[in-house]
């Protein structure tokens, strides 16, 4: 499927350079401007056949001047609108000679986007008609009125949308075609148009770095960490591993990764015996060299009898952070002949994500048989082995 890109850059958005006259779009971060890395994303990407910017019409020199290291990889910029969806329709009608069957819709505001989010939503497209890249909401959301608090509002099901998002290009054309002929209608994205128009968009997994650039504080932290290569100036990177083993026994569930799964065993320890946690606690306490699981938590201790092994997890964690550290990145390994552990694989990272407190794109799960040799082939018990990637100062 052809694939063409759309990068959306006719915004205003003057606040956030700290009061200069430039849009936000053309300020420098990291010494490059913004639109030039977020171009580069997308001009370097294997799957993408076309680029095109919309620009608003008093920045053809700022465009010029951002774009000149992409002299004849870009398509000609349009002219935007008033609105943000006009200025899509603008490019995706800019497009229709060049008979994409996809296109891809990104905001210039993120330039942090990277090479294996646009794969994401490019393979989405394969199956679907859209594609929506998004991040779990996991704050606490509030209600309010007249600056007080008048409620709570359930998380379950929420999620933040970024983009690009992707779409078969006919679909799309004519959803924003059909939006511009009632004036009333105003979306914040493309996603909230095909809805309108009934398009089924699939979600996607989002990424955490590919933030939206709005103030002048977001273009200053941007800024700093591209200048020195890394989200924390200087500071060193430390990655350790867990390994830990538990016996099956009688019973109907297993505990893994902080998911009960239905089984016709269960797994025997001290605790509930979640063997993945536990290899994944030992993993973090080894980046900061502070013992392990046994010596917090020691199996003598009557205290963690049954005791649910995310709180060895969560403290392990917060050591971490009382240390300074960054959790860049979790890995767990799960070795068994059963239970299948792929349809419970995306539930599994979202929990480890909760307990730690970090995005699920950041832990990955993977499981393997032991081709029916040793304790694990005669389902005499589950291993698990974790990796854990941390940045301390």
């Amino acid at each position: 499927m052809k694939i063409a890109s759309i990068i959306v850059a006719a915004g205003r958005g003057n606040r956030a350079a700290g009061g200069a006259e430039c849009p936000k779009q053309y300020c420098p971060i990291g010494g490059v401007p913004m639109l030039a890395r977020t171009v580069e994303a997308f001009v370097e990407h294997p799957l993408v056949d076309d680029v095109l910017v919309v620009i608003h019409r008093d920045d053809r020199a700022l465009y010029a001047a951002a774009s000149a290291a992409f002299e004849g990889r870009l398509l000609d910029p349009v002219e935007g609108g008033a609105r943000r969806q006009d200025s899509v329709r603008a490019g995706l009608e800019a497009l229709v000679e060049r008979q994409p069957g996809g296109v891809l819709i990104h905001d210039a505001a993120r330039p942090l986007v990277d090479a294996a989010l646009i794969t994401r939503v490019i393979d989405g497209l394969k199956t679907d008609a859209g594609a929506l890249p998004c991040l779990p909401v996991t704050d606490t959301l509030k209600r309010s009125e007249a600056g007080r608090i008048v409620g709570t509002v359930a998380r379950a099901g929420l999620w933040r949308a970024q983009t690009p998002q992707g779409f078969k290009f006919d679909a799309i054309l004519d959803a924003h075609r059909a939006a511009a002929r009632d004036s009333t209608l105003d979306f914040t994205d493309d996603a909230a148009v095909a809805e309108w128009s009934g398009i089924d968009v699939a979600l996607v997994e989002g990424s955490e770095h590919n933030r939206k650039l709005t103030t002048a504080e977001d273009l200053k932290i941007a800024d700093e960490m591209l200048r020195t290569g890394n989200e924390t100036a200087g500071g060193t990177v430390r990655v350790a591993s867990g390994y830990d083993v538990h016996a099956l026994g009688p019973g109907d569930a297993v505990i893994l990764c902080g998911v009960s799964i239905p089984h016709d065993k269960r797994l025997v320890g001290h605790s509930d015996a979640d063997v993945a946690l536990h290899a994944l606690t030992d993993a973090l306490l080894g980046t900061i060299a502070d013992g392990d699981i046994g010596t917090h938590f020691p199996p003598s201790d009557e205290r963690w009898r049954g005791a649910s092994s995310d709180i060895f997890l969560k403290a392990a964690a917060d050591k971490v952070r009382q240390a300074g550290g960054e959790i860049v990145h979790m890995d767990v390994t799960l070795l068994c002949e059963a239970p299948r552990i792929g349809p419970h694989r995306d539930k599994m990272r979202t929990r480890i994500a909760e307990i730690v407190g970090t995005d699920v794109s950041q832990v990955s799960i993977k499981a393997t048989t032991n081709e029916g040799l040793g304790f694990v082939g005669r389902n005499e018990g589950i291993a698990a082995m974790a990796t854990a990637t941390v940045r301390l100062p």
